[in-house]
């Protein structure tokens, strides 16, 4: 089974997310939508695979996935947001194609949430290189869109980074590796793709994209209804910096030739 995590703060696209999970699964899910410490305006879809853990006080981004991992049963995880498509069959696509030490994440493509669509005038992303770049205040690790022409035909890649709204892993690997994420120093919503990463490389795994699947997720022009930015932010961005920059210079960039 696959377990699907949704850490949600008032969103208003979450029962439409719910629902397009639903439609386009082929095989055994279930939802786990982690409602965290808000009231719903409206009751979510009726169906037995929809399974919500309600949390008294919102804890964050973070922690709101560790507890819908916990709360859990599937043997692989996916984390979803709130604001997203998928493809038919992404359950089975993306579980078949994960192994054991793998963070599998599907081709990404632009929503439109107000038509519910794909953006036909953004191209689908891929691949994505991960690098250490200012944003104003200071420096952070990123993801970047990484163009590789050469590597098209490959269905299933190795890639660098992920936006870090959808992927799969093994719970086995989440239980080992992950273990959970930390909101000590990181804060409760940013940088936990480049965690999540940065572990699996250092227990020998890799980070890979799936084209046979993909996801569509709410194009950043529209409204978000969560996260912070300003000081906060700056100190999850810093403690990052702190904890992966001698890693990421020493080892990473080498091995990627980057």
């Amino acid at each position: 089974m696959l377990s699907v995590i949704i850490p949600s703060y008032k969103d208003p696209l979450l029962h439409r997310t719910i629902e397009d999970l639903l439609d386009q699964a082929q095989g055994s899910i279930e939802i786990v939508p982690v409602i965290d410490g808000y009231t719903l305006q409206a009751p979510l879809p009726d169906d037995p695979r929809v399974r919500p853990l309600i949390l008294e006080q919102n804890v964050g981004m973070r922690e709101a996935i560790n507890r819908g991992v916990a709360a859990s049963v599937g043997d692989c995880l996916l984390r979803a947001d709130e604001h997203q498509r998928f493809s038919k069959g992404y359950d089975v696509a993306l579980t078949a194609s994960c192994e054991h030490n793998w963070i599998v994440t599907p081709r990404r493509y632009a929503l439109d949430p107000v038509q519910w669509a794909i953006m036909d005038e953004i191209p689908p992303v891929d691949y994505m290189k991960l690098k250490v770049v200012s944003y104003g205040r200071g420096h952070k690790f990123s993801g970047v869109n990484w163009d590789r022409p050469d590597r098209e035909s490959r269905q299933i890649d190795e890639t660098m980074a992920m936006q870090g709204s959808c992927w799969v892993m093994r719970r086995a690997w989440w239980n080992a590796v992950i273990v959970r994420l930390q909101s000590d120093g990181y804060g409760t919503h940013y940088q936990d793709s480049h965690e999540m990463v940065f572990k699996t490389w250092q227990a020998g795994g890799k980070l890979m994209v799936n084209k046979g699947a993909w996801h569509a997720h709410k194009h950043r022009k529209f409204p978000r209804t969560h996260g912070y930015g300003g000081a906060l932010a700056d100190a999850s961005f810093a403690y990052a910096l702190q904890v992966w920059r001698d890693y990421y210079d020493t080892v990473v960039r080498p091995a990627w030739g980057v």
